[in-house]
């Protein structure tokens, strides 16, 4: 285990790698970078197959290409049926064999991109020493984990069975997770008052479960999934809320310029070097979540949609004060060593402890349209707010 500015200094140091010479750069600019070239569905495949890290695709009824890669259990791209650019981000290592061969072959966090499934608090299971906070560990337990790829009568499930260390309490909880993908057809398709054409379209539904194993609930600390979607650098996050919401800054400082609050809408341009993160309460928050990229005939808007439930325990909490309970969406920028990336995560409510539940089961879509500025800025209007 080591402290976060010791992990980013050993991965600085390994100047060997051609994508960390790019990110060295990226860090070091006055301005960020832009957005790397999307990963291509041939190319990505082919590296991955090559250093023994296989995915699956799985092609939904309208066309959709989801890439499901086992290792880390992660949604790793998703294409429209007319692309093979990625909507997702990934690592940049994975651009060749060399590079993904050495990527992986490293003892730090294979951090592939895409759509991953961590479990909060953050203070338990990534701080080992909390309350001090110099050390941060992602649990190779839990990522990579050891995700088997099961078949069944529904299709393709990833299924990871872990033991998990809580710093507060000292207690290991034995659970299971499990990852499936289904169709998430355009939720546009009917609306005969917003033009859609010039645009591409992919999405998806994620089922993700989370079980204790042999525990009364009761017995267990509270425990909660947490999703977190990977994206392209320097866009701009829109988090519709109720009521004027002032975010709650996790880490890091976040510029004014970059953050503006209205009633109906939180609007974060992800853009600054170093690493950012905020959160927004359940109560305020409506479940969707988008994320605008691009400009001119290549913008592109991911959506997320989820089910918050404010009498949920909502278990994740900002690092100085953690009897803040209760946020529902969050979002980390990260232009760093570890990469050049915007984040966009959610959390389900806990199991365990009081709740009395031993089980729960999450069911989220993504929506991803690419195309001219003016087309996606209508869907954003339509699925976000009226205020984008």
């Amino acid at each position: 285990m080591q402290s976060r500015r010791g992990f980013l200094s050993m991965v600085a140091k390994q100047g060997g790698a051609l994508w960390l010479a790019g990110i060295a750069a990226a860090s070091r600019a006055a301005e960020p970078a832009p957005a790397p070239t999307p990963s291509l569905l041939p190319r990505l495949r082919e590296v991955l197959d090559a250093v023994g890290k296989s995915a699956e695709v799985v092609t939904t009824p309208d066309g959709t290409r989801v890439m499901l890669l086992p290792y880390g259990g992660r949604v790793l791209g998703l294409f429209a049926p007319d692309s093979d650019e990625n909507f997702y981000w990934t690592h940049p290592a994975l651009e060749s064999g060399e590079t993904a061969r050495k990527f992986y072959a490293s003892t730090e966090w294979h951090n592939s991109g895409g759509d991953r499934t961590w479990l909060a608090p953050e203070v338990d299971l990534f701080l080992p020493a909390y309350p001090d906070t110099n050390t941060y560990w992602q649990p190779r337990e839990l990522d990579p984990g050891s995700y088997k790829a099961v078949r069944g009568r529904d299709g393709l499930t990833l299924v990871n069975r872990l033991t998990v260390a809580f710093s507060r309490s000292g207690r290991n909880v034995a659970l299971r997770m499990t990852k499936s993908v289904a169709p998430a057809p355009n939720p546009l398709r009917y609306e005969r008052d917003v033009d859609l054409s010039g645009l591409s379209y992919a999405g998806y539904t994620q089922h993700t479960r989370l079980e204790l194993r042999g525990e009364r609930a009761k017995d267990a600390p509270m425990v909660g999934l947490w999703n977190l979607v990977q994206m392209p650098h320097g866009g701009e996050l829109l988090i519709p809320v109720f009521y004027r919401s002032e975010p709650r800054v996790w880490f890091g400082e976040i510029s004014p310029e970059d953050l503006a609050v209205q009633d109906r809408l939180i609007r974060y341009r992800m853009r600054a070097r170093g690493e950012q993160k905020l959160g927004v309460r359940a109560v305020a928050t409506s479940g969707r979540v988008g994320y605008l990229a691009g400009g001119g005939e290549t913008t592109s808007l991911i959506v997320r949609n989820f089910a918050v439930n404010p009498s949920g325990e909502y278990v994740d909490v900002p690092w100085k004060d953690p009897d803040d309970r209760g946020y529902s969406t969050q979002a980390c920028n990260v232009n760093s060593a570890l990469g050049a990336f915007s984040e966009l995560e959610y959390h389900i409510p806990a199991i365990g402890g009081t709740t009395g539940s031993a089980r729960c089961d999450d069911t989220a879509q993504v929506w991803a349209f690419r195309g001219h500025e003016a087309g996606v800025l209508a869907v954003a209007r339509r699925l976000l707010s009226a205020d984008v």
